[in-house]
């Protein structure tokens, strides 16, 4: 028997969202809104759906949890312009993951909206202003159509301003939803009306206390539903002057989210902190926003310009902070990540205790959660959480001998909230993930034990016996690190583990760890998403009270997962192979001519300097590494990230001019042009030397490669094993092999392939090691971090090379690195074990072909990882018609045809599978 589900509201786009007392506040974007954003309303005015389905995606990108689609514009036809922009998002992956909130003042907009949703979105609104009968109405169509409702505090008299209206018209609401049509509470969400104070019309003086008294009450009657409200109305008669509109909106989202308000459209990251505000300003806002004086607006005009400021103004740095008590400023020091007083504090808190750990379990600790409660909010973001873990790392550390000498002589190890073993898994070299996780788990006071990189399955068992750990946590980046991950998994249930596995990284997902994972361990086994999680997850598990409740929901979760596996459709139902085959993309090779390159043969460069390669990078990633969505350099000015986003920037700024003029890390890189032909899916390469090539080889642009000789060590040629897609397309659309971009032997073309191999972690593990010594994952992940940026920045820049001068058919190019990092350029260079070569093993033809481990200093593990991990490999493909594709699914009979080309058994072949949850080897 399934235990039942708590009662939670459970929304989706393409990806669940699930609302529980643990999320805090739910974001909901509003800039695809033409009534609250005057950009998004011009693009659809002048029909730029093109750009305005990009305002959508920056929406998600910056955070928002649901996006709020309103088309009500006098000079639309709205419902028409709804249904346009909600199928164009819904054909968008990265934006239809989220919910969709239809708004709209119009039923049949709203209506029209309902139909195109492909996920369980919210309606946004209904209310009672034209009566009871056709609120039920457009209530019982809401809940055929699957949604949840935001119902508005408006009834036949009008809007409601007061506590009293507010609570009657929401529970009249209520009653008429769940006894008239069996409305689910937990998809109710009241809007008990949100007005501006500080009109100077002294009947408005008491709008802010009544929204959020009304809130308290309404929640309190009606704990399953959610609290709504657009909070920047409240600010209104302020406009022009952020500073306090910011302030305003802080405290006013203080005491309402403490009253119950739980669902808004606020950019919470863009809010100061409350207890940062100016001490007067909060003061004279807060006698605003609780009505606390009759003359509190006239008190607020009166030092409202003050903080206005002026554009360009420098701020100069506030050190009042340093005035307060010890408590007071190790806590401040934590939130903000300021560690220059950190180990002067800490002896003065020491000082003032009985016990060393009475600082950490007290003082310290009680930062930490501020951090941490700050963190779960979206009010901190992550590089602001991994400098506070900075401050408290070096304050433990400063502590540490004192409480080394009183654990001897009273054997007290003080508490913490639960042990975990981390480990990256065999073959895998991939950390900077797992060590984000690590940090924020330990601000939250959790006992971290990190085992590092390629860590075998037995070590990480034998550890957590030995640690008697609470938890074990699994990471990989590597498609084969799933199938390890598996084994694990099989092995704790082998050895009579019972503690649960956490399963996190960039290849996992939910529905890989419900399918491929979870039924081969009876514990709990829980897929992570990302940091922002961990913290929620650990100590749901760890809690007495959380866990049981927590662990039959996840279990709820995977067997709709395995349900629905089960049942797919026939929709995706794949092509034999002879088909696909006969569907392979035609090159027109009877009209083109393949560019014969101008350096055939294997060259390497020894140290390529970095200063070339700054101008390369592509920053987006970057920022995606410290979980900051958005795109460079837009993110720089998000509402929601910016200000984290440029602080972190700044700091990589630095980070980078000092690596590069004291060459912390050393960039190498091997490539090779050689003659080759497609035969089926496969590519013969030969690896004989081509001879002079027709370029000039003394043009080369500095820094020049050093030519190694052509042939590498080892055979006069080999062969090249490709998959292709089996999916079921139009006649007119191909199904893509990589081997379709070069010519057939037998079309009389001589044709080139290229292989590149490039690193830029070299020399990087001292650094790291210091950084880690003076307890600054900061600095330590922030180097991974650029090394990784480097790396991808000498794989563009060496592409670019080859493109104009190496194999030289784009000469002529001049493309920018924006244009560069959009792949505007001729030709592509796919990599092993991305989506469109899946198989990672196929890495060991291409290393030996460029004899890569000696030109660059790389090496592949057993899982054909690469190290150091800052280090990219690939093919370049010459044809102007070659593009990236992903093969996807493939069929039982392409896997047992590739295992013959490549002369491996089947099991070997199906190795990369493990990742592929529709393929099933029976």
């Amino acid at each position: 028997m399934t235990a039942a589900l708590p009662r939670q509201t459970r929304l989706s786009g393409l990806e669940p969202l699930q609302i529980t007392p643990e999320s805090n506040f739910v974001n909901v974007g509003e800039r695809t809104n033409v009534t609250g954003s005057a950009q998004f309303k011009k693009l659809i005015l002048e029909g730029r759906l093109d750009e305005a389905v990009v305002v959508a995606r920056q929406q998600v990108e910056s955070g928002a949890q649901v996006i709020d689609v309103n088309m009500d514009e006098g000079l639309l036809d709205s419902q028409k312009a709804m249904v346009e922009f909600l199928n164009l998002i819904a054909a968008e992956p990265d934006i239809a993951r989220v919910p969709v909130m239809v708004d709209s003042s119009k039923w049949n907009v709203i209506e029209a909206g309902l139909q195109c949703l492909q996920g369980k979105g919210i309606v946004n609104s209904i209310s009672m202003k034209e009566g009871e009968d056709e609120f039920l109405r457009q209530a019982r169509l809401v809940r055929r159509y699957g949604a949840a409702v935001v119902v508005m505090a408006f009834d036949e008299v009008g809007q409601a301003d007061t506590i009293e209206r507010k609570v009657e018209i929401c529970s009249r609401a209520y009653q008429l939803l769940t006894e008239e049509i069996g409305f689910p509470p937990e998809d109710i969400i009241f809007d008990p009306n949100v007005f501006a104070v500080a009109t100077g019309i002294e009947e408005h003086n008491d709008y802010a206390v009544a929204f959020i008294e009304a809130t308290r009450e309404i929640k309190r009657r009606f704990p399953y539903c959610h609290i709504s409200g657009g909070v920047s109305n409240v600010s209104f008669s302020f406009r022009g002057n952020e500073p306090v509109r910011q302030a305003i909106h802080v405290v006013f989202l203080y005491h309402a989210i403490r009253a119950g308000m739980d669902m808004g459209i606020v950019n919470a990251g863009a809010l100061p902190l409350y207890d940062d505000l100016d001490a007067e300003l909060r003061e004279r806002v807060e006698d605003v926003v609780l009505n606390r004086r009759s003359d509190s607006t006239e008190r607020l005009l009166e030092i409202a310009d003050r903080f206005k400021g002026k554009k360009g103004e420098k701020k100069t740095e506030d050190l009042r902070w340093r005035d307060k008590p010890v408590r007071e400023r190790l806590s401040h020091a934590l939130v903000h990540g300021i560690d220059q007083w950190i180990e002067e504090d800490t002896e003065v808190a020491r000082a003032e205790s009985a016990r060393p750990l009475d600082v950490i379990e007290g003082p310290l600790m009680s930062g930490m959660n501020v951090v941490g409660d700050l963190f779960g909010a979206g009010k901190m973001f992550l590089p602001q959480v991994v400098k506070s873990a900075r401050v408290m790392k070096k304050a433990v550390a400063y502590l540490l001998p004192f409480i080394e000498a009183e654990k001897l002589r009273t054997g007290d190890v003080g508490k913490s909230n639960g042990k975990i073993v981390m480990a990256t898994v065999k073959g895998d070299v991939h950390d900077i993930g797992k060590n984000i996780v690590g940090v924020v788990l330990a601000c939250n006071n959790f006992e971290v034990v990190d085992l590092g990189v390629m860590v075998p399955a037995q070590t990480i068992l034998d550890r957590a016996k030995a640690e008697n750990a609470d938890l074990i946590g699994l990471s990989g980046l590597i498609t084969p690190s799933l199938e390890e991950m598996s084994h694990v998994a099989r092995e704790m249930q082998r050895q009579g583990f019972t503690m649960p596995l956490l399963i996190g990284g960039a290849t996992t997902s939910r529905a890989h760890t419900a399918l491929k994972i979870d039924p081969h361990y009876k514990a709990p086994t829980i897929w992570v998403k990302d940091a922002s999680r961990a913290v929620g997850v650990a100590q749901s598990l760890i809690s007495i009270e959380l866990r049981e409740p927590f662990v039959a929901a996840n279990a709820s979760d995977y067997a709709e997962i395995r349900e629905r596996h089960r049942n797919r459709g026939d929709g995706k139902r794949l092509v034999s192979l002879e088909k696909a085959r006969g569907q392979r993309f035609d090159g027109g090779w009877a009209d083109y001519a393949p560019p014969a390159p101008n350096a055939p043969g294997v060259y390497a460069f020894d140290d390529y300097p970095l200063e070339e390669l700054v101008d390369y990078i592509d920053w987006t990633p970057f920022f995606n590494t410290w979980e900051l969505a958005g795109r460079y350099p837009a993110i720089l000015t998000d509402e929601i990230v910016g200000t984290q986003a440029t602080e972190l920037y700044r700091d990589a700024r630095a980070m980078l001019k000092q690596l590069v003029a004291e060459k912390w890390i050393r960039a190498k890189a091997v490539f090779g042009l050689w003659p080759a032909n497609a035969v089926g899916d496969d590519v013969e390469v030969d690896l004989r030397d081509p001879g002079p090539g027709t370029g000039d080889r003394q043009s080369f642009a500095d820094p020049a490669p050093r030519a190694v000789g052509s042939p590498a060590p080892g055979p006069r040629s080999r062969t090249l094993h490709f998959l292709r897609q089996q999916a079921d397309k139009p006649a007119d659309r191909p199904d893509f092999c990589l081997a379709d971009f070069i010519a057939p032997k037998d079309s009389g073309r001589q044709d080139w392939i290229g292989a590149f191999a490039v690193t830029a972690g070299l020399g990087i593990e001292p650094h790291v090691a210091r950084f880690e010594a003076d307890h600054d994952d900061y600095n330590a992940i922030m180097l991974k971090a650029l090394a990784d940026r480097f790396a991808e920045a000498l794989a563009e820049r060496l592409h670019q090379r080859v493109r104009k001068e190496f194999w030289g058919y784009a000469g002529d190019e001049a493309l920018d690195n924006d244009s560069l990092i959009d792949e505007g350029y001729r030709g592509i260079r796919p990599a092993p074990g991305y989506p469109a070569c899946p198989e990672h093993s196929e890495k060991r033809d291409l290393f030996a072909m460029l004899d890569a481990g000696a030109h660059t200093g790389l090496e592949l593990t057993e899982s054909f990882a690469m190290y150091p991990a800052a280090a990219v490999s690939g093919y370049y493909f010459s044809h102007p018609d070659s593009q990236y594709f992903v093969v996807g699914r493939v069929s039982k009979e392409q896997v047992e045809d590739y295992a013959r080309r490549k002369g491996v058994d089947r099991a070997q072949a199906e190795r990369w599978l493990a990742s592929n949850l529709d393929y099933d080897p029976e």
